[in-house]
């Protein structure tokens, strides 16, 4: 069984840990002992995220487990927590040994700050792909692109494009039909209202 942990802090994006979370929580219900998900964050009360959703964490900093995968989700708050050494360091120290490394939009702030996206390829929220380009961490920072794959470091766009990650990491961890279905079972196939450019 593999763990997957979805690091959450308060401002983060809702869409960012929950949209993955509902890919890899459906896809443990489809198949006994494939994964366990877990939240995780440095305290036990609840995370406000940036449009008000209050989560609890199921896990604290000191006490998550092992994981496989690691999700940071993005927001508003990635600003602060990049200056946070407490879960700096728990990211970097589970990101050493996890089969995958993985942020949806802004996390990725967090992966440079922590270390594993650093000379690697990535992608962001498209507000913030200047901005990480500017810093010259990254040995490229992708944009028009809904999630990037460098070695096990795999970084979506913004938000509903964690999605899409979730779907192709399940897809790599187990087969694309597999992910298929989970994809099936979240009646997940986008089909916007209104398309036209802004």
């Amino acid at each position: 069984m593999k763990t997957i942990g979805i690091v959450l802090f308060d401002g983060m994006e809702e869409l960012d840990a929950v949209g993955p979370y509902e890919v890899f929580a459906y896809a443990a219900g489809m198949w006994d002992d494939l994964f366990r998900v877990c939240t995780i964050a440095e305290r036990d009360a609840p995370i406000r995220c940036a449009k008000g959703l209050t989560i609890v964490p199921s896990h604290r900093f000191a006490t998550a487990p092992e994981l496989d995968v690691i999700l940071v989700p993005g927001g508003r708050g990635t600003k602060i927590e990049v200056e946070n050494p407490v879960l700096i360091e728990f990211v970097a120290r589970q990101a050493a040994g996890c089969e995958w490394v993985s942020s949806v939009c802004t996390g990725a702030r967090i992966l440079l700050a922590a270390g594993p996206a650093v000379g690697k390829r990535i992608t962001t929220h498209w507000r913030a792909v200047p901005e990480l380009r500017e810093q010259g961490k990254a040995a490229e920072v992708l944009d028009d692109v809904r999630f990037v794959r460098d070695g096990n470091i795999v970084t979506s766009a913004g938000v509903s494009a964690g999605i899409d990650m979730a779907l192709w990491l399940v897809g790599q961890m187990t087969d694309p039909s597999f992910a298929r279905a989970v994809q099936k079972g979240i009646e997940y196939f986008p089909a916007p209202p209104y398309t036209a450019a802004v």
